[in-house]
């Protein structure tokens, strides 16, 4: 009872905290907004008030589609052009709650850091917080979840279990494998973590470098959407070429990782995985 009171009290300031940062936003830039003509008499006060307002009800939400993502980096790039540190404190807040508490949704937020702060701070933003993030799912069912964990999928832990036990010689590349070929999904790899005995220093690099190929085509397609505005803008050469650059440059380090895996894992009831 007490681990279910503190990860409530944890979860409800965490909620608390991100509640008061989206609904105190700062005034924004003096510019219309995006969809604003050249036509509109409104004054620079109104629109601000009035978009403002409009965000508060209606917008400033965790996207759950590719239209309301749309919406929310607009909204965003808008306050981001005078309020830079309000935007990525928000950014950065947002992706960590949803991470910490295994919220799905991540790969739209990977999105957003390409077309808010682009494809290289993107994806570095993307890989820090995702770890961060991470690592404190685990800190968090370390400290509460252990025992609800393994009550609620025990067949899971208990796999898991006996795999972490059949590559302890090379535990690091064991949890790489896992990253970039899940046998089981990230948030319950996140939460099982400190229950299967995986130090918390491996989950922390394995997280961070395991999921860079899946943050680089996440930011790299939003910072592409970003800059298009028609379907024949993304099917230029240039564009092609690039998304070709994008899908070698991620499948690399898997390719690498499963080779290694062919010789030195042990992924099917202690059985190498090079004779399956």
């Amino acid at each position: 009872m007490r681990s279910i009171v503190g990860l409530i009290a944890v979860i409800g300031a965490a909620t608390f905290y991100l509640y008061i940062l989206s609904s105190y936003l700062p005034t924004g830039p003096r510019q219309l907004p995006p969809k604003a003509t050249e036509n509109e008499e409104t004054s620079d006060i109104d629109i601000n008030k009035d978009f403002r307002g409009e965000v508060k009800e209606h917008r400033l939400k965790f996207p759950s589609d590719l239209v309301e993502l749309r919406e929310l980096s607009e909204l965003l790039q808008f306050y981001k052009t005078e309020h830079t540190g309000y935007v990525l404190l928000l950014f950065c807040s947002a992706y960590i709650y949803k991470q910490s508490f295994a919220i799905p949704g991540s790969s739209f937020l990977n999105i957003l850091a390409g077309a808010l702060f682009g494809p290289w701070q993107g994806l570095v933003l993307a890989c820090v917080l995702t770890t961060v993030g991470s690592t404190m799912c685990y800190l968090l069912s370390q400290a509460f979840g252990k025992r609800y964990i393994t009550k609620l999928f025990p067949g899971q832990v208990s796999m898991l279990q006996r795999k972490v036990e059949e590559n302890q010689s090379c535990l690091f590349f064991f949890l790489l494998f896992l990253r970039f070929f899940p046998m089981t999904p990230n948030w319950f790899l996140n939460m099982s973590a400190p229950i299967v005995n995986i130090p918390v220093t491996f989950f922390f690099f394995s997280v961070f470098i395991g999921l860079i190929p899946y943050n680089f085509i996440c930011v790299q397609a939003g910072s592409m959407l970003s800059e298009v505005s028609s379907l024949d803008d993304l099917f230029s050469w240039g564009k092609v070429l690039q998304l070709l650059g994008i899908a070698c440059m991620a499948l690399l380090p898997g390719t690498l990782i499963r080779h290694h895996s062919q010789t030195y894992l042990k992924l099917d009831n202690g059985v190498n995985k090079k004779t399956l």
